[in-house]
């Protein structure tokens, strides 16, 4: 981590718990990505594997399936995650070159894979996860959103959990979506934090910068990694998430 990193993974991380509940979108996710797994997966899928896990909401969700280790580069939030999900395994490490001696039967990629800002980094992370998948296993990858999606100057409005606000403190979520030049692969994301402290206001801003890519480009990438790949929508109109299969007869060691 450094000066660069989001606020949000950093000295703002406090915030995350309050803002969506796990029991609520974040378990109807979850329900939709073990439908998938079961689905596709070409062997009995007993061990999941979260990469850019964040704050432990899928992780709460998907270890009533699963045995399930999340792998995040923030330590921030990777304390909200083991505070969560005490019985789980959390690991420290950036998902386009880890290294770990498991194997896994399942890989879930969900929001984080924004943060891979370059076909590069895409391609390092979808070969990185299929070198950690053990044969028949299953990739879910859930990107946000691609370049025939993108809505410049999108802007949302969030209000924190109700059930998890500390007394005396409120948020409010402001996200905005910008893209400065659509000849790149990045855009810009801004989150506004207004926090409330015993009625007095703050406003914390934080930068992210995000990655965005061509329908195309997901496919195509996860073949070259060595998946066989299918795809499906959550819901109608929703962005489409990739499901990346590793042959069973591919070696465990190999790709």
């Amino acid at each position: 981590m450094d000066e660069r990193t989001p606020r949000l993974y950093s000295d703002l991380a406090w915030v995350w718990p309050l803002w969506g509940d796990p029991d609520g979108e974040y378990a109807e996710w979850c329900a939709h990505v073990v439908a998938m797994i079961e689905k596709h997966a070409q062997r009995e899928v007993r061990t999941l594997l979260n990469l850019g896990c964040g704050g432990g909401k899928n992780a709460y969700n998907l270890k009533r399936h699963y045995e399930v280790t999340g792998l995040d580069l923030s330590l921030a939030m990777l304390a909200n995650a083991r505070k969560l999900n005490p019985e789980c395994t959390f690991v420290l490490g950036d998902m386009r070159e880890f290294s770990l001696e498991t194997r896994f039967d399942a890989i879930l990629i969900d929001d984080a894979v924004a943060y891979m800002t370059s076909q590069q980094d895409l391609s390092r992370l979808f070969r990185a996860a299929h070198r950690h998948l053990a044969p028949g296993g299953v990739v879910i990858v859930s990107p946000d959103g691609t370049k025939e999606t993108f809505e410049q100057n999108e802007t949302r409005v969030s209000h924190a959990e109700a059930r998890a606000r500390p007394e005396g403190v409120d948020v409010v979520f402001v996200e905005n979506n910008y893209d400065p030049d659509p000849t790149d692969d990045t855009y810009d994301g801004l989150i506004l934090y207004l926090i409330r402290e015993d009625g007095r206001l703050r406003v914390e801003v934080d930068h992210h910068t995000l990655g965005i890519f061509a329908a195309d480009v997901w496919p195509t990438l996860l073949r070259e990694a060595g998946f066989a790949v299918f795809d499906d929508d959550w819901r109608p109109g929703s962005v489409k998430s990739y499901i990346g299969v590793k042959p069973p007869a591919a070696c465990a060691t190999g790709g």
